[in-house]
């Protein structure tokens, strides 16, 4: 803390309480409340819980109002509070076949069991301001689709309904690796590493890698996965299947020998295809990489699932050329705690450090202009 600088402790209350005063800005508006964030702004809500690991739009539309709209001080606030709850149990692994879904599209198939369901995006938008938000009279609700209507409801796909992988066709002729094969999203098993709990060590398993993706900034990972779509890795994705919707959360209670669902979680699934070129003992083919992200962020899944297939290079026999590619490169800099930490701790009193330097520099300069400095000088 700043307990060196004039004022102490008595300037960093007034620093915390002007901070409390920004928050709330213009007192003649009316103050944002939390369901407000929770309910109109749930896109935000939904980076907040994927890269805090917290399912709770409440806690999280709370971090978003007391960090004051900044993404990653309210990730910040949603991990540190998850740090202090206890695990009760571990969840069985979600089957995303069984989703109910509310959005899915693919961009390398045109016909889908159920269709193609546009649900709520923007990429259907046109990009202009919408200037009639500035109005404050009521208008005709839009599309929620948290809550449909029940017209809304029947271009569902239930989950009831096995929701068919949209790349087994490609499977079946031979022509992209299996989800059964060593691309498997989970090759290790659910319990390989727990990142939350151990340290990651390299080289990492894909199951491990994943974990990391899912909790790293979605910037961080959009600049990535875009790098490796201009030359740095090679690549030419295509979206083989894209979804979100909701999936059953079940435990199995050892006492009782079955599984029980507890509540249901909103996440968005992301399947690339990307060509291989084969090597001296796979044939050419496509492959596949994965991405999964809490919440509806599809950039996010979108972005994980590139650099998911970039980092598989040294399994597939690929020569490690790209930054994206490099494991300790990608996963060591993913997560923006961790950056944010590094960057923001350069605000801290570094007296002692800089004064070293300055001396150094000082001794170094006169050096090189053969003048004396210091003790030599006083002699």
């Amino acid at each position: 803390m700043y307990v060196a600088v004039k004022g102490g402790e008595k300037a960093i209350t007034a620093s915390t309480e002007w901070l409390a005063r920004k928050r709330r800005g213009d007192l003649t508006v009316p103050e944002l409340t939390v369901s407000q964030i929770r309910e109109q702004m749930p896109f935000a809500v939904d980076r907040v819980m994927a890269e805090g690991s917290l399912f709770d739009p409440q806690l999280a539309a709370l971090a978003l109002k007391q960090a004051a709209g900044d993404a990653i001080e309210a990730i910040f606030l949603l991990r540190a509070y998850r740090t202090t709850l206890p695990r009760l149990g571990v969840s069985r692994p979600i089957e995303t076949s069984r989703m109910s879904v509310l959005r899915r599209v693919s961009a390398v198939f045109k016909d889908l069991p159920g269709g193609q369901l546009l649900g709520p995006s923007f990429d259907y938008t046109q990009r202009l301001l919408d200037f009639s938000l500035l109005e404050n009279e009521p208008v005709e609700p839009s599309l929620a689709w948290r809550q449909p209507t029940a017209a809304e409801s029947t271009t569902r796909i239930s989950s009831d309904t096995h929701t068919h992988d949209a790349l087994q066709l490609l499977v079946q002729e031979g022509l992209i690796e299996s989800v059964t094969s060593s691309a498997d999203p989970q090759p290790d098993g659910p319990n390989s590493c727990d990142l939350t709990r151990e340290p990651l060590v390299f080289p990492a398993s894909r199951a491990t890698r994943l974990q990391n993706l899912a909790r790293g900034d979605e910037g961080f990972l959009l600049a990535m996965s875009y790098s490796t779509q201009r030359g740095y890795a090679h690549s030419h994705p295509f979206v083989g299947d894209l979804k979100v919707g909701e999936i059953d959360i079940e435990i199995e209670p050892d006492e009782l020998g079955f599984s029980l669902v507890i509540g249901r979680l909103l996440v968005t699934e992301c399947q690339m295809v990307n060509q291989f070129k084969g090597s001296a003992s796979e044939a050419p083919c496509f492959t596949r990489g994965y991405g999964l992200s809490v919440g509806q962020n599809e950039r996010k899944a979108m972005a994980m699932a590139l650099a998911d297939r970039a980092l598989r290079a040294s399994e597939l026999g690929e020569i490690e050329v790209a930054p994206a590619q490099s494991q300790e490169f990608m996963l060591s800099h993913s997560d923006n705690l961790e950056a944010s930490g590094f960057v923001a701790h350069l605000k801290l009193p570094h007296y002692v450090d800089f004064q070293s330097e300055l001396e150094m520099v000082r001794r170094m300069r006169n050096s090189a202009q053969g003048e004396p400095y210091g003790d030599e000088a006083a002699a």
